[in-house]
């Protein structure tokens, strides 16, 4: 934790500084961002709507992508829906860095369809077999 930060947190009442845990910021190096993007003003408003942020690395035509897990998220889905399909290889590239989901979160997931099958999770949630059926027996078993 940075220094200024932990500061900050240590005159703030009733947090502890050792207990908040920062976000990990990705850093994403997107290589000839403009040429390759077709209307790149919207995506990039899209990418700084997130809270993310997108600076130019240099002089050079490379692109910087700052942002944590929840960000990814969010860009993804917003380039998936977009229809704009110069803009997919940005997505694939940001699914490379997609976190895996926590249990808590595939239990979400799994109790909104209570008939879901391990094959439909895995499809959904992008997860392994393993944790399909863990996750579906500590449902089952509650």
């Amino acid at each position: 934790m940075d220094v200024r930060v932990y500061r900050v947190l240590r005159h703030m009442k009733g947090v502890d500084p050792k207990q908040v845990k920062m976000a990990k910021l990705a850093k994403i190096i997107l290589n000839g961002f403009v040429k390759r993007t077709l209307n790149t003003d919207a995506l990039k408003a899209g990418i700084k709507s997130t809270g993310a942020t997108l600076t130019r690395k240099g002089r050079s035509r490379n692109w910087i992508l700052e942002a944590d897990s929840e960000q990814i998220r969010q860009i993804i889905n917003l380039i998936s829906q977009s229809g704009e399909d110069s803009w997919l290889w940005v997505g694939k590239k940001l699914y490379e860095y997609r976190p895996k989901l926590s249990r808590a979160e595939l239990k979400k997931i799994a109790k909104r369809d209570p008939s879901m099958t391990v094959a439909q999770l895995t499809l959904l949630a992008d997860c392994t077999l393993i944790d399909a059926r863990t996750v579906l027996d500590e449902i089952e078993w509650e």
